[in-house]
């Protein structure tokens, strides 16, 4: 079922060998770009135009705030109370990574180092087809742990039009009144850019499919854009015989049923584990109800890597660089803190992504196509901007003045040099 690349015999890089991405391409680049020029140009006018072509929304795509409160209380008990349990532990542990800020003196300056969250953020939750409560709550989580009040979503809606009662249920539990019915590029674009009925955002989060990553990508700049290219879903599950076949087996396919634009990556040392976890897909796969989807994905991106040592399974762990990296192998802890490049991190049997996926804690939202090469996982950081606070006392400037002075004046910036002489 996965496609079998030998690498045991391999002397060069694996970089060279292992299949690359494939790029957004051209034409979704055209595509996005001609959307994003319309909605800048039109506003309102061109997100209901592309509303109507692609999401079967006539009109106004705003949700009314009764809908959205609606959905809260009308929700199954059972499924408010998981949603409620991830919300907690999702905003507990994005509070925990914000830093206290320390202040650095040293020779008469003194530097205090002050967070500001930014004033409003949009949130798109993907839609259509299926529905990503999880993300309204991973993505808005961030947001209020570091401290911004205005929140907008954005979920493009069912093939009726609207959007799932699970997903409104999200959006209220993380105190979200503003929600649109809106998916694609055009979504992307009424954020970064503002219409008469969306105020614009400071930041945009959340993933989606290739035209919302890319639009992501074509208005950074004009908005901060966080966690790199969170595009479609891929995963990469390290495996030795100490671990059950199923394990492996069911955590590619958890990827996989996202879509046939996911990537899979199977690794490991033995060739008969490889084989074990290929007989377990085919079983499990069989049964599965999104079987199309991850058959789809396998056949077109779906590997499994036979590599010759530890050594060579970090360095192809490094190169593909995948969203979320399983290390279901005996020293499995130990390799973590040697991988490089990766989204999240799942170590050990139990170690399954999609405990993270909904409730571990950390982002779900997660740099893909190989951009957590640099770029992390969705924080609370990116939802805040950082000012020093320079304080130079008598000392410390005439201890440093000279020095300035030396610099500016060799640079040709004549009223830099000028701006200390001044102060003698």
């Amino acid at each position: 079922m996965l496609r079998r690349l030998d690498l045991t015999h391999l002397t060069g890089p694996v970089d060279d060998v292992l299949p690359k991405p494939v790029d957004a391409g051209a034409d979704v680049a055209d595509i996005v770009r001609e959307i994003l020029g319309e909605v800048r140009r039109d506003g309102d006018i061109a997100v209901e135009k592309y509303g109507l072509r692609f999401d079967n929304v006539q009109g106004d795509p705003t949700v009314d705030a009764t809908a959205i409160r609606d959905a809260y209380v009308g929700l199954d008990p059972a499924l408010r109370e998981s949603l409620e349990l991830a919300w907690d532990r999702i905003v507990r542990f994005h509070q925990s990574e914000l830093a206290t800020p320390k202040t650095w003196d040293d020779g008469g300056v003194t530097v205090e180092h002050r967070t500001v969250a930014v004033s409003r953020a949009g949130i798109y939750a993907p839609g259509g087809l299926a529905r990503y409560p999880s993300s309204v709550l991973m993505a808005a989580g961030a947001a209020r742990a570091g401290g911004v009040s205005s929140l907008v979503l954005c979920c493009p809606p069912s093939p009726t039009g609207t959007i799932d009662e699970a997903t409104l249920a999200a959006a209220h539990i993380a105190g979200i009144t503003e929600v649109y019915a809106i998916g694609g590029a055009q979504a992307i674009g009424a954020m970064a850019y503002g219409t008469k009925r969306l105020k614009k955002v400071d930041v945009i989060a959340g993933p989606g499919n290739v035209f919302v990553a890319e639009a992501k990508r074509q208005v950074l700049g004009i908005v901060g854009v966080a966690a790199g290219f969170a595009g479609p879903s891929e995963v990469a599950v390290v495996i030795d015989d100490s671990v059950d076949p199923r394990f492996a087996a069911i955590d590619l396919m958890v990827q996989a049923e996202h879509g046939p634009d996911g990537i899979a990556w199977l690794i490991s040392t033995s060739k008969e584990v490889l084989d074990a976890v290929d007989t377990a897909l085919g079983e499990l796969v069989e049964k599965a109800p999104r079987r199309g989807a991850i058959e789809a994905t396998f056949a077109a991106f779906g590997y499994a890597v036979l590599v010759r040592d530890a050594a060579q399974v970090l360095e192809v762990c490094d190169v593909v660089a995948a969203e979320h990296l399983e290390l279901l192998c005996r020293d499995g802890r130990e390799l973590a803190f040697k991988v490089n490049n990766a989204g999240a991190i799942f170590v050990g049997p139990y170690g399954a992504a999609s405990i993270g996926d909904y409730v571990a804690g950390p982002n779900h939202v997660l740099p893909t196509s190989r951009t957590a090469r640099f770029a992390s996982a969705l924080r609370a950081d990116d939802f805040v901007k950082h000012h020093h606070i320079v304080t130079i006392t008598s000392e410390g400037f005439s201890h440093l003045a000279s020095h300035v002075e030396r610099i500016a004046t060799k640079e040709g910036l004549s009223a830099h040099a000028q701006s200390i002489a001044i102060r003698r």
